[in-house]
Formats: structure tokens, C-alpha cells, sequence
């Protein structure tokens, strides 16, 4: 579990400069070139389609292990636009609550 953790921590670190680094050479410029690399249906855009679908698939398992609640449509929204620093977050968090316990981190404490 400690190399899960460390894992996320070092992604989330990453992630962070990386974002910053990009922020400050193009701005916050993310949705036109990231739909406009979709729409030449290139290599990059292929690479966005699928990462957009893993965003909806971790902005929908946020959602269920929530119970589908207004504040787990709300985490799933963050976790979609969020992406990989909000997993980051998140994860460490759970596995914080529930003393590493992955089938509570991955079910949520109504399912384990």
C-alpha cells in the first residue's frame, strides 16, 4: 500500500508542474486544442477520445460508490474535469478514512 501511496503522490506531483509548466507557455487554452485535436482525427485526437472516456469512467465510479447522492454527481463532475490530480487526491484520501481498506476504498462502506 505504501507504494500505492507513493505512486499517487509522485503522479500528483508531476501532474501539477507539468500543468503549470503548460499554463504558463499557452495558457489556459485546454478545451479548443483539445476537441480541435479530436476533430482532425489524428493520432492526438485518438489519444483525447480515450482519455476522455477515462475521465467518464472515473467520474462514474466516483458517482456509484457514492450512491449516486448530489454530493457524488458533484465529486464525479470534479473527477471528470479534475482528472488524474483529483484521482490523486481522492484516493490518498480514502485510503487515509478507511486505514487502507481497498474494498472500502473501491465499494464504499455501504458495499464492503
Amino acid at each position: 500500500m505504501t507504494l500505492f501511496r507513493l505512486f499517487l503522490i509522485a503522479a500528483l506531483g508531476v501532474i501539477t508542474v507539468y500543468t503549470a509548466i503548460v499554463i504558463a507557455n499557452h495558457g489556459l487554452t485546454l478545451f479548443p486544442v483539445f476537441f480541435g485535436d479530436m476533430a482532425t482525427m489524428g493520432w492526438a485526437g485518438q489519444f483525447n477520445l480515450d482519455f476522455m472516456f477515462m475521465l467518464a469512467l472515473s467520474a462514474l465510479w466516483t458517482a456509484w460508490r457514492n450512491g449516486f447522492s448530489a454530493s457524488g454527481l458533484g465529486l464525479a463532475v470534479v473527477a471528470f474535469l479534475g482528472g488524474m490530480p483529483f484521482l490523486a487526491i481522492y484516493l490518498l484520501y480514502l485510503l487515509a478514512r478507511t486505514g487502507g481498506d481497498l474494498r472500502r476504498v473501491l465499494l464504499g462502506d455501504a458495499r464492503a
